[in-house]
């Protein structure tokens, strides 16, 4: 799968302002500021839960990296 800016190109501030123009046509000035609420505490969610995740799997990798490796069957000594 191709990267979103392959597909469409970069997107500049000229992009946005349009893309901003049209929400503020479709939605009105009224709604506006309920939408970019929701939009905040969403991108606040994703960000938390993006941070949980990579300092959950940082504390793995710790944990793994601190145990001391068990000897290979071959060097154990029999009993």
């Amino acid at each position: 799968m191709l990267p979103f800016h392959a597909i469409l190109g970069p997107i500049g501030w000229p992009e946005l302002l349009v893309i901003l123009g049209l929400v503020l046509v479709v939605f009105g000035p009224r709604r506006l500021p309920e939408i970019a609420e929701a939009f905040g505490k969403s991108i606040r969610k994703f960000r938390s839960a993006t941070k949980e995740a990579t300092d959950e799997v940082k504390k793995e990798l710790n944990e793994i990296s601190h145990e001391s490796p068990e000897e290979p069957p071959h060097k154990r000594e029999k009993d």
